[in-house]
């Protein structure tokens, strides 16, 4: 009989098999946990990444102790090489009358951009937006602006001055016949809480600017915003182009100074056309909350005391108040008349227009005049507190002399305080949803909107 097999090696060898599957499926599970955790770390990476670019650290908008630009990658990066994306910016700054510009708007979602945006995309020139919307006031505010904008097909790029790619890409896209550069830190007594942001925008942001400007084929004419502020210290009046603006009183007058300084060395250097404009005290509809007329309407609604100042000798502060219907005229008869660059690709080839304006109201008002317009207008008595006025870089008083701005491009303001004001109240109540005793007047819906007549 035969003997039966021998199945103890085929056992052995079955379990040794099963041990080496199970050793071989503990590492591979011990390696799939290590790829895992360290995938799962890189996308966490990843997110804490985009979250830091796109969100920053909330501040107080009351007292803000640095000024957060809203720096978006995705614009920027992806966002601006989309298809649809180009297209718009396209739509936008495409003129839809003959012979009609291709401008450049920086600081389009602020006050004065804005009102100008709108002015020039109603005549039929094209408009391209760029702001990065921070926080130094109420972005909501800018937001809303960018909508009203937006209704007329005006497009805003949401990028920064000092992105040179960024700016390279729209002028691939775009070959801009002008620039009206209004984008800025403003305000004389913030430059004393953060400095480092008026030398960002002011001079670190023109200069990018002006760098990518001069190297675009063509180069397009710039017209930009000075400030009344270059005049610092000086005691002759009315102000006069032709004044000395050598003692500013405050960093954010000397950026605006040393603005028009680069201004002059892009001009000799490459050939770019630059006109600067001074602006004095603009106000209106859509303005800007850190401006007294502004926060004077809000606090006196609310029943709260304003500061109204005075000089170390017991004068009163006065300010050229010049209406934003002006002021837009004033900067579109600077584009109208501003003449062609004359370099090429980063050349210069024959001598280019350099100028400077004062854009005013050639009639300075009394803070305390200002205040009564205001009670008048909203029925209610301010509680004023009169008080010196803080070494902070504040001037007593602004009065512009515009006879050059007259002669070369017939600028003549026509709004006094009370008008100028009375449209401003018409549009905060509005625009608040403030119920309020507001005396009864006629204001056509171009004022309740903000766009310029």
């Amino acid at each position: 009989m035969a003997s039966p097999p021998d199945t103890s090696k085929t056992t052995k060898l079955e379990r040794y098999n099963s041990y080496i599957r199970r050793v071989n499926s503990t590492k591979l599970m011990a390696a799939s946990s290590k790829l895992l955790f360290r995938a799962t770390l890189l996308i966490a990476l990843v997110l804490i990444f985009f979250f830091t670019l796109n969100y920053p650290p909330l501040s107080s908008s009351d007292n803000p102790p640095h000024v957060h630009t809203h720096h978006n990658f995705l614009s920027s990066a992806f966002y601006g090489s989309g298809a649809s994306w180009e297209k718009q910016v396209r739509h936008s700054s495409t003129p839809r009358r003959p012979n009609g510009f291709s401008v450049l708007v920086t600081g389009a979602g602020g006050f004065v951009g804005t009102h100008c945006s709108l002015a020039l995309k109603k005549r039929g020139d094209g408009v391209l937006g760029l702001d990065n919307f921070n926080d130094y006031y109420d972005p909501s505010l800018k937001r809303a602006r960018q909508a009203l904008l937006s209704k007329h097909e005006i497009f805003i790029v949401e990028g920064d001055l000092n992105d040179g790619p960024l700016l390279t890409k729209l002028f691939d896209i775009v070959p801009f016949t002008h620039i009206l550069h209004l984008a800025a830190q403003a305000g004389v007594r913030y430059a004393m809480q953060n400095p480092q942001s008026y030398i960002r925008s002011n001079i670190a942001g023109f200069v990018n600017l002006l760098e990518i400007a001069k190297a675009a084929d063509p180069q397009p004419a710039i017209v930009w915003a000075s400030s009344s502020s270059v005049y610092g210290l000086n005691t002759e009046n009315p102000f006069s182009e032709l004044h000395r603006t050598d003692q500013p009183a405050s960093l954010y007058a000397a950026t605006k100074k040393a603005g028009e300084e680069i201004a002059h060395t892009y001009n000799h250097i490459y050939g770019l056309s630059l006109t600067g404009l001074r602006f004095f005290t603009v106000y209106g509809p859509w303005g800007r909350p850190d401006m007294a007329y502004f926060f004077f309407t809000k606090d006196i609604l609310q029943g709260k005391p304003i500061n109204i100042y005075q000089t170390q000798d017991d004068k009163e502060v006065a300010r050229d108040f010049t209406y934003i219907d002006d002021v837009v005229k004033g900067c579109v008869g600077a584009l109208d008349t501003a003449e062609k660059s004359t370099g090429s690709g980063g050349k210069k080839r024959g001598p280019a227009q350099l100028r400077i304006y004062n854009l005013g109201n050639t009639s300075p008002v009394p803070v305390g005049r200002l205040v009564s317009i205001l009670e008048g207008l909203l029925n209610v008595k301010a509680k004023k507190h009169i008080i010196k006025m803080p070494r902070n870089g504040d001037v007593p008083y602004t009065h512009a002399n515009v006879s050059l701005a007259y002669r070369d491009f017939g600028y003549k303001p026509t709004t006094d305080l009370a008008t100028g004001l009375r449209k401003f109240v018409k549009w905060y109540v509005s625009y608040y949803g403030i119920q309020t005793r507001v005396k009864k007047e006629t204001v056509k819906t171009s004022d309740r909107l903000g766009e310029s007549d």
